[in-house]
């Protein structure tokens, strides 16, 4: 009998060979080997996109870390939280391959959009109440800067120097190097003036990134949880597998798309992620009949809802057009005299976040309470709890694209054995470079322990993971103190961080996706793999707001003091890396507990 999940229905069945007639790869269903290629494409075009984000929001752009953060936090919610409605949509309607082939070509248009910029945007500060124009010289529109750049106000025939303080006061310099004028803290405001229509462009185009994620990414994981038989012990082994092509493909586009971008244009790095995003689709409307009785549409009565829903889905791009613009102009909300005032105060997207997560997780309790019995619900408390854990673990990690990538760019010698050097989007490779390189031992690692009797349990797993993102936040913090008088780190302390935070990484991910399968109630299992996806959401969204606390002032894209830059950074990342450490611990008291609740899953 093939394992319970969203979607199996006898006609499903009837299409599948017996377990021992299936074709193998590598000691897996040959089906396995389409999917992993199938989301390695993926992927690709979505970490290379990404790779490029914030540089593009921030020296393109011109948007402030403040905003730049909390734009590139709420993408990222929202990638994660259309998952939700995704996977109930094929659940109940299109079933989890068309969903696939939707979401795979919506989001392609999505990055084809990010391709149009525009001009760049043109600086401008705000001294005391007064707007003055900025001019920078040796300035290029590429995600890595000349390094040469010099940022002047130009007041009259004047034009003068800006140097950010310690203190946090600017001083504004004359030709000769003396202090013309100082600006006290908080006087001086650096904005960019954009094209409004290009500034449209690029937030529909991450909308429908957002709209076909929801689409395609719970449920080709869905798809590859059929593959296995219930009680099979290679599937843990399968998602590990499957995670590790996702990292293949994000290897190499967060390599070339910045390459690209730095030698060609921003256009040229999008464009290549987009490519990427059409063969994934390609791969999956073309499969040659590999895919037959997986992910199909469930039966169901009455008319064929699928053109319906699609055109539903086109209407959700202004939607979610409309959450970006609300964000973009809330970006610097502040906590309040305590939680309540400070929900008050956050965006649309925001509010939206916290509600759906706050109510979802009691409400699918209550009815798992009575829909299953006694077993079945404690095992669907267990994945609740996990979930609840992964929320501060992805809001940690996720680090990487922005508060990380930004440190890269401004406190980071990115030179290599001083052979050549990196550009700041590309250090998001480490990542996935270690994820590929640690992968299959993990996987040996686990199937040995496990014939052994000593593998830990999927608890122990989660506070393993926790504890280990804190380690490496405070790798990188031990290494700042070695940072030159250029007030830069080696690269290889951020590459130390990539690894350690790539380790727990997999203690996690792929065991997480594997786990929701297992403990999930067989007719909500795209729900719950929605869920899943829903607590990264959360994650981004509140990953956002701890980047904004590392915010630094800049000008035309650069960062007016790179001493006050690097104190910043690794006093958040000093903070968060200790908070992790904490709640991990926490997490292990409450192992045992949980391990109970889920009944034998392992």
């Amino acid at each position: 009998m093939a394992n319970p999940t969203a979607g199996d229905n006898a006609g499903v069945d009837a299409a599948r060979q017996p377990v021992d007639e299936r074709p193998q790869w590598f000691g897996h269903p040959r089906q396995l080997a389409r999917l992993f290629t199938t989301e390695m494409w993926e992927r690709f075009g979505f970490y290379g996109m990404r790779a490029l984000l914030t540089l593009y929001l921030t020296k393109h752009f011109l948007f402030d870390d403040q905003t730049t953060n909390g734009i590139y936090g709420g993408f990222t919610a929202l990638v994660y939280l259309t998952p939700l409605v995704g996977g109930l949509i094929a659940d109940r309607y299109l079933g989890a391959k068309r969903s696939v082939k939707f979401g795979a070509l919506l989001m392609a248009l999505g990055y084809f959009i990010l391709c149009f910029g525009g001009e760049t945007a043109r600086p401008h500060a705000v001294i005391d109440g007064q707007r003055y124009e900025v001019q920078v010289e040796n300035f290029v529109d590429r995600p890595t800067s000349s390094g040469a750049e010099k940022r002047f106000v130009v007041d009259g025939a004047r034009r003068l120097e800006i140097r950010g303080n310690e203190d946090g006061t600017v001083s504004l310099l004359d030709g000769r190097g003396d202090v013309a004028r100082t600006v006290e803290k908080g006087g001086f405001k650096a904005a960019g003036e954009r094209s409004p229509f290009y500034t449209m462009l690029l937030l529909i185009g991450l909308s429908m990134v957002t709209v076909g994620n929801g689409f395609f990414k719970p449920n080709i994981s869905t798809i590859v949880g059929e593959l296995y038989e219930k009680g099979d012990r290679r599937r843990d082994a399968g998602f590990t597998i499957f995670y590790m092509g996702i990292n293949l493909g994000s290897l190499f586009s967060q390599l070339l798309c910045p390459l690209l971008a730095d030698t060609v244009g921003w256009w040229a790095g999008f464009g290549l992620a987009a490519l990427g995003m059409l063969f994934s689709w390609s791969l999956i409307q073309f499969d040659g009949g590999k895919l037959a009785g997986y992910g199909e549409t469930p039966e169901q009565s009455g008319p064929d809802r699928s053109l319906l829903i699609y055109a539903g889905a086109v209407l959700a791009v202004p939607v979610a057009w409309f959450l970006f613009t609300n964000l973009m102009h809330n970006a610097d909300a502040r906590p309040g005299e305590g939680i309540i005032p400070y929900l008050l105060s956050l965006p649309i997207m925001g509010k939206v976040l916290f509600a759906t997560f706050v109510l979802s997780i009691p409400g699918i309790l209550v009815w798992a309470w009575f829909e299953g019995n006694r077993v079945e619900f404690q095992m669907m408390l267990a994945a609740m709890v996990l979930v609840v854990f992964n929320v501060v673990f992805w809001t940690l990690f996720e680090q990487a694209g922005s508060s990380l990538t930004l440190f890269a760019d401004r406190n980071t010698d990115l030179s290599v054995f001083g052979l050549f050097s990196i550009s700041a989007g590309q250090t998001q490779f480490f990542n996935a470079f270690f994820i590929v390189m640690l992968a299959p031992l993990f996987g040996i690692m686990w199937n040995a322990l496990a014939k052994r009797g000593l593998e830990p349990s999927i608890p122990i797993k989660f506070a393993m993971a926790l504890i280990a993102v804190g380690v490496g936040f405070m790798f990188l913090v031990w290494g700042a103190q070695y940072a030159g008088p250029d007030f830069k780190v080696a690269i290889w302390w951020l590459a130390g961080l990539y690894f350690i935070h790539s380790a727990a990484e997999l203690c996690i991910s792929p065991v997480g996706l594997s786990m929701i399968t297992k403990l999930s109630l067989a007719r909500v299992v795209g729900l719950m793999m929605g869920v899943w996806f829903l607590s990264i959401s959360v994650a981004q969204y509140v990953a956002g707001i701890v980047a904004q606390v590392a915010s630094v002032e800049t000008v035309g894209g650069q960062v007016t003091n790179l001493k006050v830059s690097l104190d910043t950074y690794i006093g958040v990342f000093w903070t968060i890396g200790i908070a992790a450490a904490i709640v991990g611990a926490a997490l292990l008291v409450l192992a045992p507990l949980i391990k109970r609740w889920m009944h034998g899953v392992q």
